[in-house]
């Protein structure tokens, strides 16, 4: 027979479920970018209809911060590259 359902249950509510959490990409208000620009760069990037990416870049203007984009750490960690490139401030983190 399988595992028994409880050490499934255990697994699944366990470290290794912090694990599997996706990861975010966050990008940070700075006082340097433009918010037109910042727009452009989430449509450039991440193929955002304009709607979207001014919605994002104007969570980032008012709260501080916006998540742009979710999945694997290696995903995340290049799409932070690709917006530093760009001047932006971004950074990775577990979904919470």
């Amino acid at each position: 027979m399988g595992v028994a359902p409880i050490e499934v249950e255990q697994r699944a509510t366990g470290e290794d479920a912090a694990l599997d959490a996706p990861w975010v990409t966050i990008v940070w208000n700075d006082p340097v970018n433009l918010m037109k620009y910042v727009t452009y760069v989430f449509q450039r990037v991440f193929g955002y209809p304009k709607p979207k990416a001014e919605k994002l870049m104007l969570d980032v203007h008012h709260k501080g911060r916006a998540v742009v984009s979710s999945g694997n750490r290696e995903a995340m960690e290049r799409d932070a590259e690709t917006l530093h490139g760009y001047g932006l401030w971004a950074t990775v983190s577990h979904d919470s």
